[in-house]
């Protein structure tokens, strides 16, 4: 199944820097790891602000929860999820 996944980062004001950056750090590396599996198709930067616009692939809405609440921004972030589903004009083959 595919999901659109817009989350947005509230990062504490006063949360130390080296804590932040540690976060950072697992959360890069965690959706690296994802993106590898390909559970994480696409992952989009919101210009101008401190969030993204991802495409997952995964079995159902279980899994998906599992993943995004294991990142370690997870705490302090806003998401909405949408599922998706292949539109009949799209010419792309891989559009599952």
């Amino acid at each position: 199944m595919l999901f659109k996944v817009e989350m947005k980062v509230n990062i504490p004001h006063d949360m130390p820097a080296d804590v932040i950056a540690d976060i950072k750090a697992r959360e890069k590396a965690y959706a690296q790891e994802l993106q590898t599996q390909g559970k994480w198709r696409h992952l989009w930067r919101v210009a101008g602000s401190y969030a993204n616009v991802s495409i997952f692939d995964v079995a159902d809405n279980a899994e998906l929860q599992d993943l995004i609440s294991a990142l370690p921004l997870f705490p302090y972030m806003d998401i909405s999820v949408a599922p998706l589903c292949r539109h009949p004009s799209s010419i792309h083959l891989d559009d599952r």
